[in-house]
């Protein structure tokens, strides 16, 4: 699946459609964003992250969702498991998020 470029006005509708998101919050200025697009771009691909939406972003245009994950800094990811908020973190490593997306796949009720 693709990653989904999304906004404060989307998030909400999303997070209550689908039942695992991934959210990458990212900052046209962070050198670790650009670092892990291509990772979160394959991850977004793999087969074994199909049940997941990936979505991505911008920090400072969706004050909202920054302020709603208490965002600290980018990348900044957020999971959601059933519409609600599971975890969220600074993560700056591949298998920073690929534990991120594990830890989403094992969520349960």
């Amino acid at each position: 699946m693709a990653i989904q470029i999304s906004s404060d006005n989307e998030l909400r509708s999303i997070i209550f459609e689908k039942e695992r998101v991934i959210v990458k919050f990212i900052d046209e200025n962070c050198l670790i964003c650009k670092a892990l697009a291509p990772s979160f771009k394959q991850f977004s691909e793999d087969p074994a992250y199909k049940d997941i939406t990936f979505l991505q972003m911008d920090a400072s245009e969706n004050p909202v969702s920054s302020k709603e994950v208490k965002l600290t800094g980018t990348p900044f990811f957020a999971i959601y498991y059933k519409s609600t908020l599971r975890d969220c973190a600074l993560l700056s490593s591949e298998n920073d998020v690929r534990d991120f997306l594990e830890q989403l796949l094992a969520a349960k009720e």
